[in-house]
């Protein structure tokens, strides 16, 4: 019995306490912040090194190593500035580099020396040089009970007049961004390298083994990577491309060890990772479990099988698709994942337990109580009246978004904007970016299967949503095409200038006048108005005031939360800035009778492979270097590792990021989270939240063995097993 130990309500609350502890493994953690808030407990569970070797400003540190590579992440591994990043963070440079004669998503890219590799316009490194705390200069003057819009006025003056002063090199940028919901503020310092090439990428039968059925599932077979440089100027800083810049030499670059891990193992991940909501009201999540994720489910699930569909049955759809086609199916899984997670792991339950112990704290402390009592119950009914608000907002963006005929039509429209508000001669110089836009467009661009997507999407638009958020003219044009909606796109990308290249660039040839008459009366761009005119009429007017309400009250939540609760560590929302997470290898078991192990070797990639199949055919050379247990150095006991697991806490933009061992070294990339753990970007579980990574042995083997890119080898430094 209990009574002898302690009362059933004090075990109550005892137990309710202990839940609101951060787990170990949970977070995404400031550099910068390590070793006041994390090193203690990092080298608990395993870890070396100090927080010091991970970030320092006064010598090179691991953070010299880790770039933001076009919104995923890379780290340097080579002192001539190599990169490796995810191949599906470089997909696109490859695709753009592809043709039907030199398919290098099919085959493969490997350049064999400098000259060879390839330049990518648009694409950046970024480090990170410094980080400061700026909160109090940023908030100094902002007064209390101000609207959320003159508020966020000050704010944008403050951080205006603070990149303006801050000192640093002319080749230097400032960052700053807001964190716990704009309670703090912090000050990047940054270099962006703009001459990044191309070096070597596996065929996509390794890179993307699996592709749509694997995706976001464990076990993973996936040799997600490919690899990139750092081009500077002969000075070693940043400068535009040039075939006159070298290869950058780093401050650090990281070591690979071909240890391996085993379950228990500390690792790290290190890098940008993207957007977390994880200090939201029971009813956001409520919103996004049971709304917003069904909706936008239901509407990319039409889309991707128009796609798919064509892309299976033409190669060069294939080429043209496949970056557009990863990326929508990409956010389609892992929101069902996502909806399973939030339900199987009743985390609304989980936040209203949450939310009693705080209103319950609040309650007993009467300052608290009058600066917080009703927060709660403001917050609940902010999300109800927002719910439909907000379904609405997501379905439009979702459509718009996917029909290509109006992503044609936005970009001609700067043309109309820029005329109209800067003359003419601000109209020559603009012509020529869209021009450039336009051309890279079309070449990803296909008619007929644009329009296959228009049907389904605007039969969406008009049949399941509230009609109050239905554009009545669109709905008299289908009533004009006798609710038809073949026939109403055949009325619109029959008579659309937009609906081919060459009509499209026609308009480039016309005088400026002439040029924005013929945008502004095509049909395309004019139902993209009205859809845009509707949508701005009947949502966004009253949406934006929603928001604003809720963003103030969710800044005050936050602000109440690390008050209310002294005894937890809070980390910050993911917001794209520099974090560490750490945790262990170690398996998992998401569902009864069913348990995963932490490791994949190539026997699972054979043991999927299906000869011509899209997702699983495997390249011929990989299959005899399997039979033939020609794994090098690489292997272990006869096998090849392939993929690990860990409870790292990852997301979107953590892809690319090096999986550390404890002293620092090299072990993995990590590309992916397991299915039933994709809710971690709402609500962290230790026990089926987990990150995939594949194994930095796997990534060597087949750069060694099954590319023959010695030239690339010989750039990597090997450390000693410890």
């Amino acid at each position: 019995m209990l009574k002898n130990i302690i009362k059933a309500s004090g075990l109550c609350i005892i137990l309710v306490l202990c839940k609101l502890i951060a787990y170990a493994d949970e977070g995404m953690w400031l550099p910068q912040l390590l070793q006041s808030l994390n090193e203690k407990e990092m080298k608990k569970l395993g870890m070396k090194i100090n927080a010091a070797d991970i970030y320092n400003i006064n010598k090179g540190s691991l953070k010299d190593a880790i770039v933001n590579l076009g919104g995923c992440t890379a780290e340097v591994i080579s002192d001539k500035g190599l990169l490796l990043t995810n191949h599906h963070c470089g997909f696109d440079k490859i695709q753009n580099h592809s043709s039907l004669q030199n398919n290098y998503i099919r085959d493969g890219f490997w350049a064999k020396n400098f000259s060879e590799e390839l330049t990518n316009p648009g694409l950046t490194a970024t480090f990170i040089i410094n980080i400061e705390d700026v909160t109090e200069a940023i908030i100094k003057n902002l007064i209390p009970g101000i609207s959320e819009r003159d508020r966020q006025s000050i704010v944008d003056k403050n951080i205006a007049e603070i990149r303006k002063t801050k000192t640093r090199e002319s080749y230097q940028d400032v960052i700053i961004r807001p964190f716990f919901e704009g309670n703090k503020y912090y000050l990047f310092i940054t270099e962006t390298y703009k001459d990044i090439r191309l070096v070597g990428a596996p065929p996509s039968s390794i890179g993307n083994f699996g592709k749509d059925t694997d995706n976001w599932m464990w076990p993973r077979h996936t040799g997600d990577f490919s690899l990139f440089r750092i081009y500077a100027g002969k000075d070693n800083k940043p400068a535009p491309h040039s075939k006159d810049n070298i290869p950058y030499k780093p401050k650090r670059s990281l070591n690979i060890s071909l240890d391996g891990v085993k379950e228990g193992d500390f690792t790290m991940v290190f890098g940008f990772p993207g957007r977390t909501f994880e200090y939201l009201h029971s009813a956001a999540v409520r919103q996004i479990m049971k709304i917003l994720d069904p909706a936008k489910i239901a509407i990319r699930e039409k889309a991707l099988h128009i796609l798919n569909d064509a892309m299976r049955k033409d190669e060069q759809i294939k080429i043209q698709y496949a970056s557009k086609y990863a990326g929508i199916e990409n956010a389609y899984k892992k929101w069902i994942g996502e909806v399973q997670g939030l339900k199987g792991k009743d985390v609304i339950s989980k936040k209203k337990r949450y939310e009693a112990e705080f209103q319950r704290r609040i309650m007993a402390n009467t300052a608290w109580n009058n600066k917080y009592g009703n927060l709660l119950t403001e917050l609940e009914a902010a999300y109800t009246v927002n719910d439909s608000f907000a379904l609405a907002r997501d379905y439009y963006n979702e459509i718009i978004s996917k029909i290509e005929l109006f992503t044609a039509a936005d970009k001609l429209n700067l043309l109309v904007n820029t005329y109209e508000n800067n003359g003419e001669q601000a109209y020559l110089k603009q012509k020529i970016e869209v021009k450039s836009a336009i051309d890279s467009f079309y070449n990803e661009f296909n008619t007929s299967l644009d329009q296959r997507v228009f049907e389904a999407l605007m039969e969406m638009y008009l049949q399941d949503q509230n009609e109050k958020y239905i554009s009545p003219v669109v709905q008299k044009m289908l009533l004009q095409n006798e609710r038809d909606y073949k026939k109403l796109s055949s009325a619109v990308y029959s008579k659309s200038i937009f609906a081919n290249p060459a009509s499209a660039n026609k308009i480039f040839d016309m005088p400026p006048q002439e040029a924005v008459k013929a945008i502004k009366n095509d049909p395309g761009m004019q139902l993209l108005t009205e859809l845009q005119k509707s949508y701005a009429g009947s949502v966004t007017s009253v949406l934006t005031g929603q928001q604003a309400t809720i963003s103030s009250l969710q800044r005050m939540y936050m602000q109440a939360q690390m008050e209310v609760f002294p005894e937890k560590k809070f980390y910050p929302d993911a917001n794209s800035t520099l974090r560490v997470t750490y945790g262990t290898v170690k398996g998992y078991q998401p569902r009864d009778a069913v348990k995963y192990n932490y490791y994949t070797y190539l026997d699972g990639v054979l043991e999927k492979y299906k000869p011509g199949d899209y997702e699983f055919d495997v390249p011929q050379k990989l299959i005899d270097l399997y039979k033939k247990k020609d794994f090098g150095r690489y292997g272990v006991n006869g096998k090849q590792p392939v993929c690990f697991i860990g409870s790292n806490h990852t997301t979107g933009g953590n892809s690319g990021s090096p999986a550390l061992d404890a002293y620092g070294n090299l072990v993995g990339l990590n590309f992916d989270r397991v299915w039933e753990g994709t809710m971690s970007d709402i609500s962290y579980d230790p026990d089926i939240c987990r990150n995939i990574m594949v194994d930095i042995r796997y990534v060597v083997f087949i750069i060694d063995k099954f590319a023959n890119a010695q030239n690339i080898v010989s750039e990597l430094q090997f450390v000693k097993k410890k």
